[in-house]
């Protein structure tokens, strides 16, 4: 179901998927066979939604059907994963009871969604919920509405029933309130900034709903010496530059060892100064524009005030010459951690440059902030790799490598970067409650 968010019918939506229990009461086979047509209707319309990814969002094409594919995962796991929520039989202390645990959905989801991944941030909260009995309330990102509207539609086609599913537009403080004072919402489901999401978090408590969190980041990348500098310099592009740098995960502060520094720069300056900014329908266009205005004015912030305090533009630094919101893929040098550029998240295609001398110094510096979600590090030595892995303070850690994120395995931070977890059969607990059951005088 679709609506636009109407002063004084804001809870039409709230109670019409509250009204839907008989989407619970279906075996969680039949509900893994909706989940899966609606998986092979993604997939079968991937072109279609890949180019109003590319028209809404911005992102080169290339990214944007990838998207689709990683968002249908969501969905192909939680039609898998549907029929593995099992209970538990506890032995019981006492011979005429029975000890039982059952898994039962949570019930009406509102689920708030960004515009960086227009399909995957949705389906990577509805695929589990659905999965489990909820049903669930969806508010898009403003700016990117019309694909949450064509993976609705697609839902509908594929015979999940009106009312499971439900996207509501308009003023997003009203839907958010609506959202937190329902005593019918049980659980709030968020993925944006961090600042959203403590008032989310406040604002749930008065209901006392489930919250889960997956908040903003301020990610270290780690070169040591001994990194195989083809596999960093890959690695790195990989996990700074994708979707122009806007995502929760991109590096926001690459630190490099000082006997590998120069290299590094070197090859990592040659290998960005290559990539195609423009038009994402354009050929080999790896970046296109950011969302809008005031992201290039961020970014254009974060960049004067780093090198008002020393540091130094390598390449790029300014607005591309394709005007409107194209910014240059941009290299800063000689960052230290107590800049703006490394407090702050950049969500940009700038890549700020730290130098370190010792492993020590590194893990000091890549923990010294507030959040807490994603992490790299480059490096040969397979102990340095489980010693910094473990000492990093982040939920999500990757070892020679910059796209880490899959259906399969659990994603979220910690500190201030969330809470709960998304993906993988660890997600799925977020939309689950556990009740205990006693069954006495069984002889």
């Amino acid at each position: 179901m679709f609506h636009a968010w109407v002063r004084g019918k804001q809870m039409t939506t709230i109670s019409s998927a509250y009204d839907i229990s008989s989407w619970s009461k279906l075996t969680a086979s039949e509900r893994s066979k909706y989940l899966r047509k609606w998986y092979d209707l993604l997939i079968a319309h991937k072109e279609e939604l890949g180019k109003l990814i590319t028209l809404e969002q911005g992102k080169p094409l290339k990214e944007a059907l990838g998207e689709i594919n990683y968002g249908a995962s969501f969905i192909e796991f939680s039609a898998e994963e549907a029929k593995r929520v099992c209970g538990d039989i506890i032995p019981s202390a006492l011979a005429d009871r029975r000890l039982l645990v059952l898994k039962q959905p949570v019930g009406v989801v509102g689920a708030i969604t960004p515009w960086n991944f227009p399909l995957a941030m949705i389906t990577r909260k509805v695929g589990p919920a659905l999965a489990c009995g909820c049903t669930v309330v969806i508010k898009p990102s403003e700016l990117t509405p019309l694909t949450a509207l064509a993976a609705a539609e697609l839902s509908i086609q594929a015979g999940i029933p009106p009312g499971v599913l439900n996207v509501v537009m308009g003023n997003a403080p009203a839907i958010g309130d609506a959202l937190l004072t329902s005593t019918q919402v049980r659980k709030i489901t968020f993925t944006g900034s961090t600042a959203v999401g403590k008032k989310l978090m406040a604002g749930a408590a008065e209901t006392v709903k489930k919250v889960s969190l997956e908040l903003g980041g301020n990610a270290p990348c780690i070169v040591f010496d001994d990194a195989d500098l083809d596999v960093a310099v890959k690695g790195v592009i990989a996990a700074k530059f994708r979707n122009a740098g806007q995502t929760c995960v991109c590096a926001n502060r690459i630190l490099v060892q000082e006997g590998i520094y120069e290299k590094f720069a070197n090859a990592f300056s040659k290998a960005v100064q290559n990539m195609k900014v423009g038009d994402g329908f354009s050929d080999d266009v790896v970046q296109g524009p950011l969302i809008n205005e005031a992201a290039v004015t961020k970014v254009e912030s974060l960049v004067q005030d780093a090198v008002s305090k020393g540091a130094k533009v390598i390449l790029g630094g300014k607005r591309h010459n394709l005007g409107m919101t194209f910014y240059e893929p941009t290299i800063i040098g000689d960052t230290n951690n107590e800049m703006r550029i490394s407090r702050e998240e950049i969500f940009g295609p700038v890549a700020s440059l730290l130098r370190f001398k010792t492993e020590e110094e590194a893990i000091h510096v890549a923990n010294d902030t507030n959040s807490g979600l994603a992490a790299y590090m480059f490096t040969s030595s397979i102990p340095r790799s489980w010693r910094v892995a473990e000492a990093l303070e982040y939920g999500l850690v990757g070892v020679n490598e910059g796209i880490i994120s899959t259906e399969v395995a659990p994603f979220g931070g910690v500190k201030q970067s969330g809470l709960g977890r998304e993906g993988s059969k660890y997600g799925f607990d977020e939309y689950l409650e556990i009740k205990y059951i006693c069954m006495g005088n069984i002889n």
